[in-house]
């Protein structure tokens, strides 16, 4: 078996003897050359650390670089038979998912502070309240803004002066009085 087997083996063995079936959903992730790290510490100092003893990975045919890559003209001091053989050796460290309670994030979280939470927990409740406002739907993030607005057009009401009463105007004269019309030409036969 190859280790992503026993992996796999060792997950479903832990599910079934904790009952806990959320460790079920690594299963799909693991693929190609993948490492676990278990840790109930703070993911960005885990992701510090690993990032620590991160080496860079050979280069392969096909793959695409996700950073400029400059090659300094010059020997590399490596025979070409030597090549193949140190690629071998290197190993690819790259983070690809995130794994916590049941639910797989991507590597991006390891970066987030708590301020950036924050910035994001806002622009999501403003979005909220956005959306509750210009369909009418009252929700908690919008009900503050349907009070002040149905304030302001209380006062708005009560604050508009009385209409008062329209006096008649006096007629003007018509056409008709004084014998013709500017449009008589049209009834004319």
């Amino acid at each position: 078996m190859g280790k992503n087997t026993m992996m796999k083996r060792s997950i479903r063995m832990h599910a079934e003897m904790t009952g806990n079936q959320a460790f079920l959903n690594l299963i799909p992730l693991l693929q190609e050359d993948v490492g676990l790290i278990f840790t109930k510490g703070d993911l960005k100092q885990v992701n510090e650390e690993v990032a620590k003893y991160k080496v860079g990975a050979p280069a392969l045919v096909g793959l695409v670089a996700p950073i400029d890559v400059v090659v300094p003209p010059g020997n590399t001091g490596l025979d070409p038979s030597q090549t193949s053989f140190s690629q071998a050796l290197l190993v690819r460290s790259v983070v690809l998912s995130v794994y916590d309670n049941g639910s797989v994030f991507s590597p991006v979280v390891l970066n987030l502070t708590e301020n950036d939470l924050i910035e994001k927990f806002g622009t999501g409740v403003s979005m909220v309240t956005a959306l509750s406002l210009a369909i009418s739907y009252p929700t908690l993030a919008a009900a503050p803004h349907m009070f002040a607005n149905g304030y302001k057009n209380v006062l708005a009401v009560a604050a508009a002066p009385a209409e008062e009463e329209r006096k008649p105007e006096p007629e003007e004269e018509s056409d008709d009085d004084m014998g013709f019309s500017l449009f008589d030409y049209f009834y004319l036969y």
